[in-house]
């Protein structure tokens, strides 16, 4: 804030504003900053936010977690769903306003530009997914969508928020009266919209607008967790994580999304869909994803990769979509690798012998049999 001084009052004067009003606007700059200051330290208290970063075993058993990383591609008009049925695997068909989907977007040669939970909000159709998967998978959506009728954009007047726990669910449900479940995954409320995410790991995601989101969880008193947490949660319940240098790698299966229930069969013709049948159907995908797990002593670089032993000599083991490592040095690895990897195999961090990893069970059986 600076100081009213006379030459201040002069050039104020010279302009038509009196010094009084000018010292009634830095008053009144100083009790709105004052309530913001207030504001938020009661959102603190309510919500006990933390920077830690848990591993599974100290997951805090009830929280919240704002998501500045996930984002959505929002399709609107008549041809919405008409047109997003040609586009993506998964059957838009047979979405409502209650349904939730998984699904992916694949160019012309069936690679993945992006996956996504598929949900309505306020009449419109969302691909919910990271933001850093949206740029490609937006462009190529609206390059066709000139001949539909539908608006493609990304949703970038929502915000996400999840979470966790009995007791903030019972807080969530006595504002919204019953929350969604495995049958009924969307429910909405007053213009928000919450998500039931099933796993080992119950999670809600609130899908609502900046003021919506503080109507409704702004007096839910839980512990707020750092959102690289989701990271973790994502990682564990073995739901692909792309990003930019990871879009137009991958054909569905590759990234489980047959064993997500990502990929339709039945419903026709959609960009990439040639591909995604042959390898389905005659058994050319020889990748999987998978989950790696261990531990590490020192902090590891974002951006790591693995190795297998193969006798005396180690290979790269395959792609590394994503990790997340707690500050107690628990590490989680989300990888793209053969079919043939196994637990027996031996694995390591990338020119780190020090940091064994081990292949870990997703809560799906994520094995591609040829024949299937």
């Amino acid at each position: 804030m600076g100081v009213l001084t006379s030459q201040n009052e002069q050039v104020i004067i010279e302009i038509g504003i009196t010094p009084i009003e000018i010292k009634s606007w830095y008053s009144l700059v100083f009790f709105e900053s004052a309530y913001t200051c207030i504001s938020n330290l009661i959102f603190c208290i309510n919500h006990q936010m933390s920077s830690a970063l848990p591993n599974l075993s100290t997951l805090h058993p009830n929280f919240m977690m704002p998501l500045p990383q996930l984002s959505a591609i929002k399709l609107a008009g008549e041809e919405q769903q008409k047109y997003l049925q040609g586009q993506v695997t998964c059957d838009v068909n047979e979405q409502h306003v209650h349904s939730l989907q998984h699904g992916a977007h694949c160019d012309a040669k069936g690679k993945v530009l992006s996956v996504f939970r598929l949900m309505t909000h306020q009449g419109a159709l969302l691909l919910v997914q990271p933001e850093n998967s949206v740029k490609s998978s937006l462009a190529e959506l609206q390059k066709f969508g000139v001949f539909a009728k539908v608006e493609i954009s990304q949703a970038t007047e929502l915000t996400f928020t999840c979470l966790v726990g009995e007791d903030v669910s019972q807080q969530l449900a006595n504002k919204i009266g019953s929350l969604p479940d495995a049958l009924t995954p969307v429910v909405t409320h007053q213009g928000a919209s919450i998500v039931y995410l099933a796993g080992k790991i119950t999670r809600y995601l609130v899908v609502a607008s900046a003021e919506e989101g503080e109507q409704l969880l702004g007096t839910i008193q839980a512990k707020q967790i750092d959102y690289r947490a989701w990271q973790l949660l994502e990682i564990n319940e073995g739901f692909p994580q792309l990003n930019e240098s990871t879009v137009a790698k991958y054909v569905p299966q590759m990234l489980n999304l047959d064993k997500l229930d990502g990929i339709s069969f039945t419903k026709g013709c959609y960009l990439g869909q040639e591909t995604v049948a042959r390898m389905q159907y005659l058994g050319k995908n020889k990748k999987m994803m998978a989950l790696l797990t261990g531990h590490s002593e020192t902090t590891l670089a974002s951006a790591i990769g693995f190795e297998k032993q193969m006798a005396e000599n180690w290979r790269t083991g395959g792609d590394v979509l994503a990790s997340y490592q707690a500050d107690t040095g628990e590490l989680y690895i989300q990888a793209v690798v053969a079919n043939e990897l196994s637990d027996s195999d031996v694995l390591r961090v990338k020119d780190n012998d020090s940091v064994k990893l081990v292949l870990t069970a997703l809560p799906y059986d994520n094995t591609q049999n040829a024949d299937e």
